[in-house]
């Protein structure tokens, strides 16, 4: 895959400062580090929000179990992140994912695994909020993410 550019590295700027101010020890934010969906596999999504742990994930990596949400940001990479990291996470049972389509302005949420594919997508564009299923008093602002 080709470098992401400044845009990209931007929107995951945005998301760990507003996810960080407002989150604060109710999970652990982890930015473009591993989780393992199984013994083959170890993706880096660009966010995750993890389940606390006292020693922040030091023994072992995250696993699905561990995970409230996976964030992806795309520019470039959309069509990446939907047709092979988005049926991975969905096979590893990872409860909901965001794509940040920066393309067309619009955040892809998809919840509720089941059989290799998400039963649950929704757009929601600018002007709206999104809330993470984990996390229902979490109401983030698209604009906020897309800057």
């Amino acid at each position: 895959m080709s470098a992401e550019g400044s845009r990209h590295n931007a929107c995951i700027n945005r998301l760990s400062a507003l996810l960080a101010n407002r989150l604060g020890d109710a999970a652990i934010l982890s930015v473009q580090n591993s989780i393992r969906t199984d013994q083959y596999s170890e993706p880096e999504p660009d966010v995750a929000v993890l389940r606390p742990r006292e020693d922040y994930y030091e023994t072992a990596l995250p696993s699905p179990a561990d995970v409230l949400l996976l964030m992806e940001v795309a520019d470039t990479s959309l069509a990446y992140d939907r047709g092979l990291k988005l049926p991975l996470y969905a096979r590893a049972g990872i409860p909901e994912v965001w794509i940040v389509d920066l393309t067309n302005e619009v955040i892809e949420q998809h919840a509720y695994p089941a059989d290799g594919a998400y039963r649950s997508v929704r757009h929601v564009a600018r002007g709206q909020t999104i809330t993470p299923s984990a996390m229902p008093s979490l109401a983030i602002a698209v604009d906020a993410v897309l800057g």
